[in-house]
């Protein structure tokens, strides 16, 4: 036992306080960035993963080196002008770029298996920790409930707990949480605790929320999984999860390899048949190179409490936003923090049972990445931190690439498109120097360039490959795919739509970017988990400038050399057909003709886990909760009661500074004379404040619904 309590010997109680257990406080002091910690020194990297970052090196290496040279050799010249420079520069960054991951790719060749930990784990308790902001409640209790059942049924259930841990800010998403999770709990009793909390103040967002929950209730676990809100892990994995910690007592962080699942858009689709043929070889190569160094992607890990709360107490970074405050994407700075003290950070590729989902479209997706983007884009602030390990700042360095990479690519291609208006327009001078007695021709060498191209092309397409062999390799993963042919047609196919799809998202990154760098902050708003498509206006109002720059710039280059049209033709395509490209692309309609045509398949959809199974089951099973969850409590008074007695009180007011929302809603119950009047009148932070406070629950219940007979209840 390392760290909490026992359960088995009973020294903590189990009646729950306000829908928590009672405090366990676990110190997470705020780590400084300017001052190397002391730590444990561990083991020097194994042999395998010495290896596996020798490939990485010398492949990136090679194929960067190359192909500068290349470049080098197309544009020969007497005098390099500032254009030509700056194109083999950023040539240079973009190539050395994908050159990373084809490099990573075959440096997960060199992994091998993991072995994997069979003895019976000590006693621990372990929370099933899920955040959550504005979220369906009914999708996301249904997959606890599922975890859970599934832990029992392994006879695995009394080492872990259930945790809630809500940011939501909508007070009909907080009743209706509530009142899920009341559910939640009548059907897991005698099984499994659950644990609920509502924050007040949403402090840092989601590393706060966790953050409040380790300062508070800490002490009580020695290991926490963090899930999302779509997350699903099987019995088994959890389970191993836990005995991997249990063998390793420096092992801080264990991050599984989640696969997507339940997609129904094409969009959706197409990222999940992509994760699954092509996953495997970008998260085995991390996995070799990065060793105890590894990443942390923010769910579907398991973590040693007491480590992370020795290491990862986050500070607001200096400046104002988006680059300032709060960190935002932390879970990479977390295990750069953890890694910095000496515990290990490692990634598992053998233990499967770990998915989640993925944005549903195209426009989902770009949501999705504002946010990340501006996370990433702050992590520049973070690599500066003194006594990170290299392969910390690297995994850094990659997130941070992954957004500027976009704007290098539009950069690059700019410069080019430049250097083709130049060559049209400005004659080129061949006698540079006075009395001099041979011209300088300029050169460009066409036959080298084309075959650089497609040297990049298969640069790109190298981790694809491996992915796609490996598919056609392995027997089960190639009969639930749809046999060789199948898996061979849904390659294509992705790989056609990807190459469409590419440059819409390129320039919505770089517009990302572009925002970020003008200080506009991203703000925090729900996530869509599921969306049936969306309309043509919709489309059109976000994708509008991306149709009429392909245009403009068609017509443009058709005026300067037609032949080049065609070189740019595959980019511009995709932004041609940006419009129904993404109207489509969260079409469920559109995601099931392609599964009866065989396309895009995956193993998951032709037969589902038992585990995704069962939360179907549930939710579908799941009686429908209120949208009006005020008018639901005043008129229910068990509801009422559930949801008091199942939430931690609203925090005191300071003295002298009463909440402005609390009174006005208070003094609104006081005149309003129905039930239908006083939720009308009440603002969205007046109806959290009263669903916080007993005292205005019962005098909003006791007010007279004219719409249906009877009284107060």
């Amino acid at each position: 036992m390392d760290g909490a309590l026992n359960p088995a010997h009973g020294e903590l109680p189990q009646d729950p306080v306000g829908g928590m257990p009672p405090e366990a406080p676990l110190p997470m002091p705020e780590q400084d960035l300017d001052r190397t910690p002391p730590r444990e020194r561990g083991p020097w990297p194994s042999a395998a993963v010495v290896y596996a970052r020798i490939i990485l090196i010398c492949t990136t290496l090679a194929i960067a080196s190359y192909g500068v040279y290349q470049m080098l050799q197309v544009v020969r010249f007497a005098r390099m002008t500032l254009l030509q420079g700056l194109m083999i520069v950023f040539f240079a960054i973009t190539l050395a770029w994908i050159a990373l991951a084809t490099g990573s790719a075959l440096a997960g060749s060199s992994k091998r298996r993991e072995a994997r930990r069979r003895a019976p784990a000590p006693a621990s308790r372990t929370a099933l920790v899920m955040p959550i902001y504005n979220e369906d409640p009914l999708r996301t209790m249904s997959a606890l409930q599922a975890m859970a059942e599934a832990l029992a049924a392994a006879g695995e259930h009394p080492g872990f707990e259930i945790v809630v841990l809500s940011d939501s800010t909508d007070a009909d998403a907080w009743i209706r949480e509530s009142l899920a999770v009341s559910r939640l709990r009548a059907a897991l009793a005698g099984a499994m605790p659950v644990w609920y909390r509502r924050r007040w103040r949403n402090v840092a967002r989601k590393a706060g929320n966790i953050e409040d929950f380790v300062e508070r209730w800490g002490g009580r676990y020695d290991y926490m999984v963090v899930l999302d809100a779509d997350s699903l892990i099987e019995a088994s994995t959890l389970v191993g999860l836990v005995r991997e910690m249990q063998a390793d007592p420096r092992l801080g962080i264990l991050q599984t390899a989640p696969m997507l699942i339940g997609a129904r858009t094409l969009f959706g689709r197409l990222q999940q048949f992509a994760a699954r043929v092509y996953g495997p070889v970008i998260t085995r190569g991390l996995a070799a190179w990065s060793g105890d160094s590894g990443n942390y992607w923010g769910h579907n890990a398991i973590i040693r409490v007491a480590a992370f709360a020795e290491s990862c107490g986050l500070p607001e970074l200096p400046g104002r936003k988006p680059f300032g405050g709060h960190v935002l994407s932390h879970d990479f700075v977390e295990a750069a923090l953890l890694r910095r003290r000496g515990w290990k950070v490692r990634m598992t590729t053998e233990l499967g049972g770990s998915w989640e989902e993925s944005p549903p479209s195209l426009i989902d997706l770009a949501a999705r990445d504002r946010r990340w983007a501006q996370g990433n884009l702050q992590h520049l602030k973070v690599l500066r931190t003194r006594g990170l390990a290299f392969t910390s700042r690297l995994h850094l360095g990659i997130g941070i690439m992954s957004y500027l990479s976009s704007p290098l690519w539009l950069i690059l291609l700019t410069i080019g498109f430049a250097l083709a208006l130049q060559s049209h327009l400005i004659r080129p001078e061949y006698f540079t120097q006075d009395f001099q007695l041979f011209p300088t021709w300029p050169r460009f060498d066409t036959q080298r360039m084309t075959a650089l191209f497609w040297f990049s092309m298969v640069v790109l397409l190298v981790p694809k490959t491996i992915g796609f062999v490996g598919a056609l390799l392995k027997p089960s993963l190639r009969r639930d795919s749809g046999g060789a042919i199948g898996v061979t047609a849904s390659v294509f196919f992705e790989v056609l739509l990807s190459a469409l799809y590419a440059p819409i998202l390129m320039l919505i990154q770089c517009r990302h970017v572009f925002e970020i760098l003008m200080g506009r902050d991203s703000g925090w708003k729900a996530q869509r988990r599921d969306v049936e498509g969306m309309s043509w206006s919709e489309a059109w109002s976000f994708h509008k400038r991306h149709f009429l720059l392909s245009c403009v710039t068609a017509i443009i280059v058709w005026f300067l050399s037609p032949p080049m049209l065609a070189w740019v033709s595959p980019a511009l395509l995709g932004l041609f057909l940006s419009v129904p490209l993404s109207r489509y692309s969260g079409s469920a309609t559109a995601g099931r003709l392609l599964s009866r045509v065989g396309l895009l398949r995956t193993p998951e959809e032709s037969r589902s886990p038992p585990l995704a199974a069962r939360r179907t089951a549930l939710l579908a099973a799941a009686p429908a909760l209120p949208d009006d969850g005020l008018e639901y409590l005043a008129r229910h008074r068990e509801a009422r009661w559930a949801h008091l007695h199942g939430n931690l009180p609203r925090p005191a007011d300071p003295r002298g500074e009463p909440n402005a929302h609390a009174l006005t809603a208070e003094q609104k119950l006081h005149q309003a004379r129905t039930l239908h009047e006083a939720l009308a009148w009440l603002t969205p932070l007046e109806r959290v404040q009263v669903a916080g406070d007993a005292r205005m629950l019962a005098q909003l219940a006791l007010l007279p619904d004219t719409r249906r007979p009877g009284g107060p209840v």
